[in-house]
């Protein structure tokens, strides 16, 4: 019997040698589903014709749902309300329930973009078009193109396209208030684009980047490009559409009283040549001083004294428009004299120290302005004051890899009400000559000038231009180290600075052409290139 019950144990520990060790984890559960959801059938068929209902069922064969519908789908030609389409959540089944009366004889295209989904993984079923014909036939003639920008290199992606049929009742001022016949957008990162299941006639073809996606032209908020001749289908051509955003028309607003002295008018559009001209009857000893501000479209008109009428009558002129405007006067305190440096700090020697003041200057003492070097050497330096923008610009030689300290002692700048400074310290540093790079640019195959040759940022933001009326070499120095972008502007109405194009005129932006690679710039870079104009 003992021996028995020694075999127990032996027996217990032979078994466990046929047993996997628990190992611990998670489950794979498998491969990851990555295939996108399938049509099983639909209700009426893809590209149905004598359609004559309002619902519209595809089926699938996995439970679908709906991501960033509304920016995806494409209706053409748009609905004048959006149809009713579901999942919710997640469904077999996607339901579009028209509300609209269709056209007849139109073709309808859904284009759904990677908005169907699967619930589970996410995999898009992309692309999507479901398209039905009201009359006897699907129209199936296309439409293709490219989309460019006026000013960017690229443009700023997806662009709608758009095609309004021209017919007895078309206008042109249509585009800011009617949705087009037919709609797309650009497909790819180079603006490409393609209008499919179109009919035949005669259409007007345009593109905008817009910025409340309501298929109407905005100009305020919008960019346009538009085929300058009508576009008859069929036809084979290819067409390319220049974006460019309008440039408002002008208009003076309100003017409004921003403290006891001071009144400003703020407008929109050209309006180099607006002045303001009080003609409210005012005390003999008033006066008043006006200038821009460097940043906002305003005008800012300081008087003195203060006057005890309840409002000012002005006249607001332009070379074409005479604007009567009333300000309510209120009692307000008086704004004390404000004085700061535009760009104080690191400087080039062709840079200018710039001061700028809220209140309007009206002297500059230069006596009481001293700028030294690092050495305590004085530098002789002068001041010239720009009456348009309020600003006092200070000139003074600088060297390289130097820093110079300028102080304006008290009574250096007095304003328009007698006011004076404080003592104010500025600190002005320069690099070395080795900290920046030097581009020059050889100009081939010229053909129109004059031109203007603008060096940019990679946020395509001017660093430097120059203005060309014969093709000379071009000198861009002082160039911090980055990515730069060259373009020519075709000055072609030689006003010296690129304009937008008009719409309702038919007027094109002026052409801008871009060097085709962007240059690095490093600093002691000393860089030559020739620039092929084709």
């Amino acid at each position: 019997m003992k021996h028995r019950l020694l075999y127990i144990p032996i027996l217990f520990l032979f078994s466990l040698s046929f047993v996997d060790c628990a190992k611990k984890g998670t489950p794979s559960g498998g491969k990851r589903d990555s295939i996108p959801p399938v049509i099983v059938k639909s209700n009426p068929e893809n590209y149905s014709i004598n359609f004559k209902g309002d619902e519209i069922r595809i089926y699938f064969d996995e439970y679908i749902k709906l991501k960033d519908l509304q920016k995806e789908l494409i209706i053409s030609p748009p609905l004048k309300s959006q149809p009713s389409i579901t999942p919710l959540s997640a469904s077999k089944i996607l339901k579009i329930k028209i509300s609209d009366t269709l056209k007849e004889n139109t073709t309808y295209s859904f284009n759904f973009g990677n908005s169907i989904v699967d619930n589970n993984e996410g995999n898009a079923f992309e692309y999507f078009k479901y398209v039905i014909s009201t009359g006897s036939y699907i129209d199936s003639l296309k439409l293709s193109g490219t989309v460019v920008d006026a000013k960017l290199l690229k443009p700023e992606l997806p662009v709608t396209v758009m095609l309004y049929e021209v017919n007895d009742t078309f206008k042109d001022s249509l585009v800011l208030s009617e949705k087009p016949t037919y709609i797309t957008t650009t497909k790819d990162s180079i603006g490409t684009f393609e209008l499919t299941n179109l009919k035949e006639g005669d259409y007007l073809l345009l593109a905008l980047k817009e910025k409340n996606n309501d298929y109407t032209f905005q100009p305020r908020s919008d960019k346009i490009a538009y085929e300058k001749s009508i576009v008859t289908l069929p036809t084979d051509s290819s067409y390319v559409l220049t974006l460019f955003k309008e440039q408002v028309e002008y208009k003076i607003a309100r003017p409004k009283q921003l403290n006891k002295n001071e009144i400003i008018f703020g407008y929109e559009g050209p309006a180099n040549d607006l002045s303001v001209e009080l003609i409210s009857e005012v005390p003999p000893d008033f006066e008043a001083k006006v200038f821009r501000d460097r940043i906002k479209d305003t005008l800012h008109y300081w008087f003195k004294p203060a006057i005890s009428n309840d409002s000012l009558l002005f006249l607001a002129k332009t070379k074409n428009q005479v604007d009567t405007l009333t300000v309510k006067l209120r009692d307000m305190f008086r704004d004390s004299l404000k004085i700061s440096a535009i760009n104080a700090g690191v400087l080039t020697p062709k840079d200018t120290l710039k001061i700028s003041a809220n209140t309007p200057i009206i002297s500059v003492a230069s006596e009481r302005i001293t700028v030294q070097n690092k050495d305590s050497v004085a530098i002789e330096s002068t001041v010239v004051i720009d009456t348009i923008y309020n600003i006092a610009k200070l000139i003074f030689p600088k060297q390289m890899e130097q820093r110079y300290k300028v102080q304006l002692l008290p009574g250096a700048i007095t304003d328009f009400f007698g006011k004076e400074n404080d003592t104010l310290d500025y600190t002005i540093t320069t690099k070395t000559v080795s900290d920046y790079g030097t581009l020059g640019l050889t100009l081939s195959n010229l053909k129109e000038l004059p031109i203007i040759v603008q060096l940019t940022d990679d946020k395509f933001k001017v660093v430097s231009e120059k203005y060309l009326n014969e093709n000379d070499a071009v000198l861009f120095d002082y160039l911090n180290p980055g990515y730069y972008y060259l373009r020519i502007v075709y000055d072609t109405n030689e006003n010296g600075i690129w304009d937008s194009g008009n719409f309702l005129n038919r007027i094109a932006p002026e052409r801008i052409k871009y060097y085709p690679s962007k240059i690095e710039m490093r600093a002691n870079w000393s860089l030559n290139e020739t620039f092929i104009l084709e």
